[in-house]
Order: C-alpha cells, then structure tokens, then sequence
C-alpha cells in the first residue's frame, strides 16, 4: 500500500535522509571537537619536524583544539604515509609531507599504498631551500674546488642525506659533476647533521632550516644554493649552476595530507585555516629566515602538483642511475 506523505514511515525515511546528506556539513560546521594528529615523517629537530611544529602550534590556536606532533622517521617517510592511509577519514590524522612522498614511487619503491589515490590533498605549505655544505675541517671553499678533490681521490668523500629527498639531489650532482662519493643514509636531519658537525661524514646537501644555524655558527661551510636562483638571506651565496655545474635545480617541499574519503567540507576548513596561518605576514617573514618560503596552493593545485613532482624525480633517479635499494 503506497504510503501518505505524512505516514510515520514516509516522516522517518525523510528524517533519515536528510541526517545522511546532512553529515558531511555537521561533521564540518562541530569539527574539530577533539586533539589533531599530526603525523610527522622524520626525526624531531629536523628541517621537515621544525616546520611541521610551527605549522601546528598555530593551527593549534586558530582551530580551537590541539594538534599534537607524532613522529614516525623511518623508510623515507613510507611508514607515515602508510600510518595515514590507514587512519579513519575524519580530518584526526593528518600528514606533513616532504618530496620523499613523491620521490618514493619515483625511484620505484614497494610501497604498501598508493601515492594518489589513499590521500587527500589539503595545501602545499612551504619550499625549502636546500644548501651544499661541508664539514670546515675539508680543504674545501668553493664547488670547483669539491669537484677536483672529488675527481683526485675518488670515494675518499662520503655524504649524509636525511631522506631521499636529500640523497636525490646529492646523487644528481654527482652524476652532473662526474664525482663519485659514498652516500651514508640517516632518518631524519637531525642525525645527520649531528654526525656532518662531529666530522663522522664530509658534505651534505641539506635543507636550509635545519643546516643555517650551523652555517652562521660557521661549525659548517657553505659553497652553493640548490635552487636555480639565489637565497634571499645569503645573497652573496651562488648557486650550484652558477658555481659549476650548469644546469643544476633542486629544492625540496612540505605539504599536508589527509586520508583519501577525508569529507569535502573538513578538507576545506583545514585548507583555508592551514592557508591562513601560512601566508600571514610574521609565519612568511620566519619560514624566509629559516631559507624557506610559504605557498598555500588549493587542494586541486597540490594534488596535481605531486603528480609532476612523481614525474620530475622519476627522470632525475635514470639521470642519476638511482633506484630502491641504492
């Protein structure tokens, strides 16, 4: 028998629909009511973990809930990323990326999930300038100079990377520079940097928020910027182009991801907050003295820009001869 439109049955599947399509709105308009889980992919102190923590300390304040700093520093950042692919979608686990989210499957890693499709993208938040620095103990002043030690006694100089998104680069200059020198993986920057200092490793190209205190100390010496044009704060600095290997560009990123099915509106609301506090005046002026500088694309742009990123590194791994494993 049809039922009447004010029927209790007819009242309750109307009910029923309307919480359904009503959800994702209620879930966004009460979220966030509880902590945030920031994932962070690498070790605390870090170039990744410092921006990672200034990013939350201020979502912490314009969110009205905290958002607490969980580091997972292993396999280049796979293990966080499968942390986060595997958490519920409900905007409670989040992720701070590096370029080693791109440059793993770039290198043709195994990798328990899918770079695109187990993520939802919310904004690009930072580049990062990266700087060639050697340990001052090393007769060593200028690129030209690593480069004839480099050619004189092969394999006597080792590198530190603290992800593959530092070993990448380091390789690709080798290769561009027809240098060989022994690659010495840490997890995380921190580590790294600690064993550059003690004289344990040679040279490193390293990411300019964590290496730039050791360099004004002059505990570490810089020869060149990575990126195509020069640093804002050491103008003086050039670039590895400039310096001797013409044709030479890397710089390394942050960004936040939720996991994929994260509702629409949620992936919104931790855009345009995470946008805010990335593009406001003061966060700008401390990310260009940490040799940064702040982005804040839409979700759409950062999607697509992963997707070139997994491109670009992908041709530089055959440039470079590197693969998983190396």
């Amino acid at each position: 028998m049809p039922m009447s439109p004010q029927s209790p049955r007819a009242v309750a599947l109307l009910l029923l629909a309307a919480a359904f399509f009503a959800a994702p709105a209620l879930s966004a308009d009460n979220y966030p009511s509880k902590p945030i889980r920031l994932l962070i992919p690498f070790a605390p102190g870090g170039g990744t973990d410092i921006l990672a923590r200034m990013v939350a300390q201020r979502l912490s304040e314009t969110l009205g809930q905290a958002m607490v700093a969980d580091n997972r520093p292993a396999v280049d950042g796979v293990v966080a990323s499968e942390t986060l692919a595997r958490s519920a979608p409900d905007g409670y686990t989040l992720l701070l990326v590096s370029s080693s989210h791109a440059i793993n499957p770039a290198i043709g890693r195994k990798l328990p999930y899918d770079t695109i499709r187990d993520f939802s993208p919310i904004t690009q938040t930072a580049s990062q300038q990266m700087f060639l620095v050697v340990h001052p103990s090393l007769p060593i002043k200028s690129v030209k100079e690593l480069i004839d030690y480099a050619k004189a006694k092969p394999n006597s100089l080792n590198y530190g990377s603290s992800s593959n998104a530092t070993a990448l680069p380091m390789e690709l200059f080798n290769s561009m520079a027809g240098i060989k020198t022994t690659h010495i993986p840490y997890k995380g920057s921190a580590p790294m940097l600690n064993d550059l200092l003690g004289g344990q490793i040679n040279l490193s190209i390293a990411a300019a928020v964590s290496a730039l205190p050791h360099i004004k100390s002059g505990r570490l010496r810089n020869l060149a910027i990575g990126d195509s044009k020069r640093s804002t704060i050491l103008p003086d600095l050039p670039t590895i182009a400039e310096a001797g290997v013409p044709g030479y560009q890397a710089v390394i990123w942050s960004g936040m991801l939720a996991p994929a099915k994260t509702p629409r509106a949620i992936i919104d609301k931790l855009y345009k907050e995470t946008v805010r506090v990335v593009q406001a005046p003061e966060f700008k002026e401390r990310l260009v003295q940490l040799g940064s500088d702040a982005v804040g694309s839409t979700p759409e742009q950062w999607g697509e820009f992963i997707k070139t990123e997994i491109d670009k590194w992908g041709k530089i791994a055959k440039i470079a001869g590197v693969k998983a494993g190396d």
